[in-house]
């Protein structure tokens, strides 16, 4: 990688194999220009302190040194294959961001405009078979980065004028780039300039094959029979006219179809196969695509090839699901809701916010997905001011049981793209590239703006399988909030949003702030920025202290007890983590479809990925470590799920499956500080499909209980199996107000530091199977003390966490004689030889375990 300006030598020149790039830079493809010039050590780790922060000047910024100083030369060469001889040679390039020229062999042979849209370039005459070849890719930033001030619209109360001056809505890239209060306010240095995704090469004959797409009519009511149609785009790269065969097969499944068609030079067509022609696309019985908890997330296969006298020219295969999406708005307050396959799904689900420097990885697109399954959510919303994701993001969507949101890059703190051309080709690559995809569930145009003319029309003609609607907050979807830390007792009282109730119908938006773990918050700052607490550091850190984690935040930890060092304030943190995923989620679970004392069709938390080092992370950290959030939300989530009201002192039990459950028992114990029960009660209940059992009892504490008390729930089958259980720690203090930090979900909590220091029993096993290390523990408390707040952490050799690891529970506590088991699972790839286990916890012995 070399900077444009900085090469004297022509373009011909820099892309002919032998060219001497003894003082380039190494490049990270994919990836963007300032990844490689962090790479080679040219500017500071912009994700450390302050050396993003545009007045340090340590890192040079698009919008005020100019575009030639991110305008930069990639290059690389590369062995043709001697099997590609008398064969289309494609160079398929498949994101850059913003606009490049692409040269072969000295020939200028493409030119790329916009982020999301893929160039497939013919270099059959250009490339030497069996011999090396040069690509030289000249990358130049967008067109119009925008500056960090700040303008004088944009969203609703003018939430730190994300975006800049607005005007980076004018390209059709990353918008979340200029800065937003999530991330650093004033964006990133090179606006996200690069290679960002995958460049491939292969071979094809005479036909070429593009884009396959299955369409599903379902059968109602029952959807039990599904017609199929089949598309793809066939394409004759030659100049010379062709016939064709092009086939299809649905494997496993016995049906198969073909057609004949002509080509003319150049000619490109989209060969389409319905069930009226093709009967046996006519299947009865289908295996339906699920989201999670609903059923299994059921794949089908597509293969495809195309012949040209009776050699197959190219072949291309795909997976699809058979389901149907569809919504209304036929609800109280006509809120949006949601059906898969006819029935009503209620939507727990989340905000995806892409990494801020487009550092992306499947590995890291693995262990995101992952967090989120065991998080358990059912839908992800692709924010607009993001990206459109990889496809392997979506397939993993699919396999887990995903529903996703799809927004189109344009944000109510934006303007709109100039090029309206330009935009709607990108839509067009995207959606295409995406719509096989059962996970793809909604069209959003923009994040609270309006839309684009014409993209409605578009994508009616490019799909017609998906419902869509203009913009994040219209149609039965209202404006969202709370996005910082507020009393948990509000979300109770539905008084979390200064905008009034926000726990009613659809809420696009709703969400808190989390610490994340010491070790995450050690490796984004200074020692001695860390504590006492440098409000400089940290506020830039977490969008301007756009979360209050200095203040707010911090005050609500010091109801835990007063917090003298950095590792203080994580472990206090960590427990208002858990007490905000509890009760937020919990109360959403209680007002499901009109079960509670509202309505509500679906919310999606704001956010639950890290794109970036902060203070404020949510379910888990930009260094892939997960918060007691975590674990807390995958509690609140689980599909059978007891839970306790704050406010009003009651049980209730959720449920998210299709089917009702009778003659299941509910039980509520209560326990002292010192671990005696003082209370218990059970309850039998039959729990309706899909809904809540609410208020089955009340909690009735007796009057001379210690100030901190706990609560386990226990939710038995039929024949008396536990199938759930939930542990709570509750104060005696009474709520006092929304201005207030009172009440029992929030202050009063000093006297956990009464609890006697307990040591665990641990028996625990280390393997490795297919690719991945595990390790299976038992963990007991043989004690008369609650082990209250148990953590485990993986170690490698020098003390750091391996990451990413995977629990399946973590930051619980065990009553006494409570036993519990947690696997850890990770990558071989990630797994050192020397590991240690450890066990610790708020009055836990720290103990440490070799692995072998």
């Amino acid at each position: 990688m070399c900077k444009a300006t900085d090469v004297k030598e022509q373009a011909e020149t820099i892309s002919k194999i032998n060219y001497s790039t003894d003082r380039w830079l190494t490049a990270i493809v994919p990836g963007t220009v300032l990844n490689s010039l962090v790479y080679n050590k040219v500017y500071p780790e912009p994700y450390y302190g302050l050396n993003n922060k545009l007045e340090k000047n340590l890192i040079p910024d698009l919008a005020q040194s100019g575009r030639d100083t991110y305008t930069y030369w990639f290059r690389t060469e590369f062995n043709i294959p001697e099997n590609y001889k008398n064969k289309i040679i494609w160079l398929q390039v498949n994101g850059i961001n913003y606009r490049a020229e692409i040269w072969v062999n000295g020939h200028l042979l493409g030119n790329m405009a916009g982020m999301f849209k893929p160039d497939y370039i013919n270099i059959t005459d250009f490339a030497k078979v069996g011999q090396n070849n040069a690509l030289a890719i000249k990358v130049y930033p967008i067109d119009m980065p925008g500056t960090v001030k700040p303008k004088k619209w944009g969203a609703a109360n003018g939430e730190f004028h994300n975006g800049g001056d607005g005007n980076i809505g004018l390209n059709v890239t990353m918008l979340m780039s200029a800065g937003w209060d999530f991330t650093f306010m004033d964006g990133i240095r090179d606006r996200n300039t690069g290679i960002w995704k995958d460049i491939q090469l292969y071979a094809t004959d005479k036909a070429t094959l593009r884009y396959p797409f299955v369409k599903s009519e379902l059968q109602k009511p029952y959807y039990d029979l599904a017609k199929e149609t089949a598309s793809i785009e066939v394409s004759n790269p030659m100049e010379d006219s062709v016939r064709c065969t092009v086939k299809g097969e649905i494997t496993g499944e016995g049906i198969s179809f073909a057609k004949e068609i002509a080509l003319y030079g150049g000619e490109t067509k989209i060969v389409t196969f319905t069930p009226e022609e093709y009967p046996q696309l006519i299947i009865k019985k289908p295996r339906l695509w699920w989201p999670r908890f609903k059923g299994t997330s059921e794949l089908y296969e597509l293969k495809m090839s195309v012949s040209v006298n009776g050699f197959i020219s190219a072949e291309t295969k795909s997976r699809f699901g058979i389901r149907e999406i569809t919504t209304d708005q036929n609800t109280p307050d006509h809120s949006r809701q949601f059906f898969v396959n006819g029935k009503k799904i209620f939507i727990r689900g989340a905000n995806w916010v892409p990494e801020a420097m487009l550092r992306i990885s499947d590995a890291r697109t693995y262990a995101e997905m992952r967090y989120a399954h065991q998080a358990g959510v059912n839908l992800i919303r692709m924010w607009g001011g993001g990206i459109a994701d990889s496809d392997y993001l979506f397939q993993l969507c699919d396999e887990m049981g995903f529903l996703v949101w799809q927004e189109f890059w344009m944000t109510g703190d934006t303007k709109h793209p100039h090029d309206a051309d330009l935009y709607l080709s990108n839509v067009s690559a995207t959606v295409k590239r995406l719509r096989n995809h059962p996970s793809l569930a909604y069209y959003v145009c923009s994040n609270e703006s309006t839309e684009m003319p014409g993209i409605k029309d578009l994508l009616m003609k490019l799909d017609g399988t998906r419902a869509y609607q203009m913009e994040s907050e219209c149609d039965g979807v209202h404006d969202g909030s709370p996005y910082v830390q507020v009393n948990p007792m509000q979300y109770y009282e539905n008084t979390a949003s200064a905008r009034g109730s926000r726990i009613d119908g659809f809420n696009p938006e709703y969400g808190f702030s989390n610490l994340p773990t010491v070790e995450c918050l050690s490796e984004m700052m200074d020692k001695k920025d860390l504590w006492p607490i440098n409000k400089e550091v940290w506020n830039y850190h977490e969008g301007g202290g756009f979360y209050g984690m200095t203040s707010f935040y911090k005050e609500l930890a010091e109801k835990y007890g007063e917090i003298h060092s950095i590792e203080d304030f994580a472990t206090k943190g960590q427990l208002v983590n858990a007490m905000d995923a509890t009760t937020m989620w919990e109360v959403w679970n209680y007002n499901k479809f009109g079960y509670g004392d509202r309505y509500t069709s679906g919310l999606l938390f704001w956010y639950f990925n890290s794109p970036m080092r902060q203070v404020s992370s949510h379910l888990w950290d930009y260094s892939l470590e997960p918060n007691a959030s975590l674990y807390y939300t995958q509690h609140a989530l689980e599909p059978l799920h007891a839970q306790f009201d704050y406010l009003k002192n009651t049980v209730s039990v959720y449920n998210d499956y299709y089917r009702a459950f009778n003659d299941y028992k509910v039980t509520a114990e209560v326990y002292d500080l010192n671990c005696r029960k003082v209370w218990n009660h059970s309850k039998t209940i039959d729990i309706p499909e899909d809904g809540v059992v609410n208020d089955a009892f009340i909690i009735d504490f007796p009057a001379n209980i210690t100030q901190v008390h706990f609560i386990k729930l226990h939710l038995f089958d039929a024949k008396g199996k536990e199938v759930a259980s939930t542990f709570y720690w509750r104060s005696k203090d009474k709520y006092e107000g929304k201005t207030t930090k009172t009440g029992p979900t929030t202050s009063g909590f000093e006297d956990l530091s009464k609890l006697k220091q307990v040591q665990l029993k641990l028996r625990f096993k280390s393997f490795t199977k297919e690719g991945r290390h595990y390790v299976e523990a038992e963990i007991k408390n043989p004690t008369s003390t609650l082990a209250f707040f148990t953590q485990l952490q993986l170690l490698d050799a020098n003390g750091k966490l391996v990451r990413p690891s995977f629990y399946t529970d973590n930051f619980f506590s065990l009553l006494p004689g409570e036993s519990k088991y947690v696997t850890i699972e990770t990558a071989t790839s990630d797994m050192p030889e020397l590991s240690t286990f450890v066990v610790k916890g708020w009055n836990i012995k720290r103990q440490l375990f070799a692995l072998k």
